[in-house]
C-alpha cells in the first residue's frame, strides 16, 4: 500500500521481536508456519535487497555573497546607490539657457482640483527625453483602502496623519528616483496660508532643490473641469471656489504661476519647460 508524502505511517501489526524492534518496525512475516509439534526445516534465507539512499528533498543552500562593503543597496546584481536629499539644481555654465529636457530634476506642481496637474504632469513626465517619473500625492494617498481618511468627508487628525505619510512617501521616492537619475514631477494642492499642507514639507522630505511651480487657471475654467470628474475626485462648487481662492496667496510668493486658462495640455507642457529652465538657471527663493 502506498501512502502520501508526508503522512504518517501506519502502526505496526504486532509487536516485533527481530531487528527494528526497538523503532516499532516489523519486519516482514514470511509464509505463515502451520502449528505442529515439531518445527518444519527453515527455508533458505531470501537474500534482502537493501533500498537505495533516498534522495534529499532539500536542495544545498547556494553559497550566500558577502554584503557590499558600503551597505548600498542591492536588487539582483544591480547596486543602487543611497537617496539623498535633492540638492539646488546647478545653473549651466554658459550663458545659453539650459535644456530643460534633458536635465534631471524635481519638479512639484501646485494648483487647486481642476487646474489640471495630474494630466499636465502626466504628459510632461511622457514627452521628456530623459527617463522622468510622475508622483501624485492623491494617487499615493488612495493606496490605503481599508481605512481611508477622505479629506471630503473632514478634515481631521486621521486625515491630516495619512497626508503626512503620503508625503513623506511621495518625497522618499523622488529622492530614490533623482539618486538613480530618474527626474520626477509630483503634483499636490499646497496652499501658501497654510502650513500643515505647505511647502515646508515637501521641502523637508525632498530636498532644497526640489522646483515648486504653480498652475492657476481661472475660476471658471476650474469649475468647468471639476464638472467632468467624478467619484471622490470631484468637489462641490463651493469647495473649488473657496480652494481657489486661497491658491491665489500664490501671487507674490516668488514662485512661477503658469495660467493655463487658454492652453491644452501639450501647450502648457511647452509653457512648463520653459519655466523649468528659467528655474534651473535662477532657482526661486522658498
Amino acid at each position: 500500500m502506498q501512502y502520501a508524502v508526508g503522512a504518517p505511517l501506519p502502526p505496526p501489526r504486532g509487536q516485533a521481536s527481530g531487528p527494528g524492534a526497538a523503532m516499532n518496525w516489523t519486519p516482514h512475516p514470511g509464509q505463515p508456519t502451520p502449528p505442529s509439534s515439531s518445527p518444519a526445516p527453515a527455508a533458505p534465507p531470501v537474500p534482502v535487497q537493501q533500498p537505495a539512499p533516498q534522495q534529499s528533498w532539500q536542495h544545498p543552500a547556494p553559497p550566500q555573497s558577502p554584503p557590499p562593503a558600503n551597505g548600498g543597496d542591492v536588487t539582483g546584481q544591480i547596486q543602487l546607490p543611497p537617496a539623498a536629499p535633492v540638492p539646488l539644481p546647478s545653473p549651466p555654465a554658459d550663458t545659453a539657457a539650459p535644456d530643460a529636457a534633458h536635465t534631471a530634476v524635481a519638479v512639484l506642481l501646485i494648483g487647486p482640483a481642476g487646474a489640471g496637474k495630474t494630466s499636465v504632469a502626466r504628459h510632461w513626465a511622457d514627452t521628456r527625453r530623459v527617463p522622468t517619473a510622475h508622483i501624485s500625492l492623491d494617487d499615493v494617498r488612495e493606496w490605503v483602502r481599508a481605512g481611508f481618511a477622505d479629506p471630503q468627508a473632514g478634515w481631521n487628525d486621521h486625515s491630516e496623519a495619512q497626508y503626512r505619510l503620503a508625503r513623506r512617501t511621495c518625497g522618499f521616492s523622488a529622492r530614490n528616483f533623482l539618486a538613480n537619475g530618474i527626474s520626477c514631477i509630483l503634483d499636490d494642492a499646497v496652499f501658501p496660508d497654510r502650513p500643515v499642507v505647505g511647502l515646508g514639507g515637501w521641502k523637508r522630505h525632498v530636498g532644497p532643490g526640489l522646483l515648486p511651480i504653480v498652475l492657476l487657471p481661472g475660476l471658471e475654467i476650474v469649475l468647468e473641469r471639476n464638472a467632468r470628474r467624478s467619484g471622490n475626485r470631484r468637489l462641490s462648487d463651493e469647495e473649488v471656489a473657496r480652494i481657489h481662492g486661497r491658491m491665489a496667496g500664490w501671487y507674490g510668493s516668488g514662485l512661477p504661476i503658469i495660467d493655463n486658462s487658454q492652453h491644452d495640455v501639450a501647450t502648457t507642457v511647452r509653457v512648463l519647460d520653459d519655466v523649468v529652465a528659467r528655474s534651473i538657471a535662477s532657482p526661486p527663493t522658498w
